[in-house]
């Protein structure tokens, strides 16, 4: 997998933007908030997604990923290396962290985006 591949799993959902956050993460936003933080130009490129809270202690213990320094607390998860998950993993992961986000934004904004 390649931050490429990661892209353009983003882009099939709807209402999905990028921006440049901390002057090195190419992050993926839904209504302004980011569901995907990338690290493209890490040795290897690395990802950190959102999780359920249920699920958290299971998905960041799995091979490849760990607790995000810093946000673990709001169970973010980080793949050191995406290349360590299939593409199967990486559109599910990516979706669960799409849906959990937009699932905080206010009404008006979930409903231009489809829901």
């Amino acid at each position: 997998m390649t931050i490429e591949d990661l892209q353009n799993i983003c882009y099939q959902l709807p209402g999905v933007t990028q921006s440049i956050k901390l002057e090195v993460h190419l992050c993926f936003d839904v209504g302004g908030k980011t569901f995907l933080f990338t690290h493209p130009d890490a040795v290897p490129p690395s990802a950190s997604f959102k999780v359920p809270a249920e699920q958290f202690e299971e998905i960041a213990a799995r091979e490849g990923l760990e607790p995000q320094p810093y946000v673990a607390r709001y169970k973010w998860v980080l793949a050191r290396d995406i290349s360590k998950l299939t593409k199967k993993d990486w559109e599910h992961y990516i979706k669960q962290s799409y849906r959990i986000i937009a699932a905080t934004l206010p009404l008006k904004v979930r409903k231009g985006l489809g829901e």
